[in-house]
């Protein structure tokens, strides 16, 4: 029996039974401070365990996804637009991009006024296809509270919150931690303190308690490797696998893959903002 065979008959089995692999959001409440990175370099870290990764770029407006991996996409999630009824693990499969390490990404819009044609539906769909066949499914988003982001987190098995030592980043952490509490979404939210040994007058380990998290996982910095890696669109999981983010970011990988449980599919709550207006409402 060839892959192809084998691929197959994983793909019917899956629907069979209903399963389906995990989501790995990956949001911040503030622009510039390493999701994509930390999104791009997991999914291919990950791949080192010989399991199906897929990435979707939600960060609808200006994502950077395939300029992190040197791809060059033929087709955007705005190509799936088109004909969402139909669309099948099939048609998906031919809007994603293959990136040597083994990611498939989804890639986001062209231009940023394109972002507007991402509909609730459009994201249940796409997702439900990436993790009907793959084993990981991960999600790079735009900074903030955004609609499709809070659509995305309800969605998610786990969450990385990413925030560094700067004053600004932690106060708006607290705040969309506060939110997703409100909306009962915290419990699966992970806490990332990025450049954790930068220069500042907060200390990476007070973050947590300032942010009410029990705990939280600490990226070392390195501006250079980071800034390097981006320009030439190769991970630091690839080059530079010996390094402290890469085996900070191998560890990750680790973590997720030794309590990983497939879950089965949920059915759709009501809209965030009703939720969010609703329980704040009756506070």
């Amino acid at each position: 029996m060839n892959q192809a065979d084998r691929g197959g008959e994983r793909d019917m089995a899956g629907e069979a039974e209903g399963k389906r692999g995990e989501m790995i959001v990956v949001c911040s409440a503030k622009g510039g401070i390493g999701r994509t990175v930390l999104a791009v370099n997991l999914a291919v870290a990950l791949t080192k365990k010989n399991i199906q990764i897929g990435m979707l770029d939600a960060s609808f407006q200006f994502g950077d996804v395939a300029l992190a991996l040197d791809l060059h996409p033929t087709f955007t999630i705005q190509d799936a637009i088109g004909n969402l009824e139909q669309l099948d693990r099939h048609a998906l499969a031919g809007y994603l991009i293959h990136h040597h390490s083994g990611v498939k990404v989804l890639a986001a819009p062209e231009r940023p006024e394109l972002a507007d044609l991402i509909t609730d539906e459009v994201v249940d769909r796409v997702c439900d296809l990436l993790l009907a066949h793959h084993d990981y499914v991960i999600v790079d988003t735009g900074a903030g509270l955004q609609e499709r982001t809070l659509q995305l987190i309800e969605k998610a098995d786990h969450v990385f919150m990413l925030t560094t030592l700067e004053m600004t980043a932690v106060k708006n952490t607290k705040l969309m931690l506060e939110t997703l509490e409100v909306l009962g979404l915290r419990d699966k939210t992970q806490l990332i303190v990025n450049r954790s040994t930068m220069e500042s007058v907060l200390k990476a380990a007070d973050v947590p308690e300032i942010l009410g998290m029990e705990s939280a996982t600490y990226i070392p910095n390195d501006f250079q490797l980071v800034a390097q890696s981006l320009n030439i669109g190769i991970p630091f999981v690839l080059n530079q696998a010996k390094s402290e983010l890469a085996k900070t970011v191998f560890k990750m990988a680790e973590q997720l893959i030794s309590r990983r449980e497939i879950s089965t599919f949920k059915p759709k709550q009501g809209s965030f903002f009703q939720q969010l207006f609703g329980k704040t409402a009756k506070a």
